[in-house]
């Protein structure tokens, strides 16, 4: 009975989370501040959540550091997200072995 309320509850606040939007804002959004503001959203709340589960996700801060170093250079050159996931978890592996 309660996986049943929990999948409710989950349904309901994905609805309200979808529509509130629909209901308050009828008219085109035109406010060159909001726009910008709403097209970055995505990228701060990606980056808020994955930036602490870069440095935690390793034993040490070291070997994440040196991971996310090389996946910021990687990913400066625009090489393919396969190639900085790979390089990035590499330099992880090895500065694990090095320390």
């Amino acid at each position: 009975m309660s996986i049943a309320i929990y999948v409710a509850v989950m349904a309901g606040v994905t609805y309200l989370i979808r529509m509130v939007p629909f209901t308050f804002f009828r008219k085109k959004i035109t406010s060159r501040f909001w726009l910008s503001f709403l097209h970055y959203i995505p990228y701060a709340v990606l980056s808020a959540m994955t930036m602490p589960a870069i440095f935690y996700s390793t034993g040490s801060t070291v070997t994440a550091a040196a991971g996310t170093i090389v996946a910021l250079v990687m990913a400066y050159f625009e090489l393919p997200l396969i190639a900085v996931a790979l390089g990035a978890s590499a330099a992880a592996f090895i500065a694990g072995l090095i320390i």
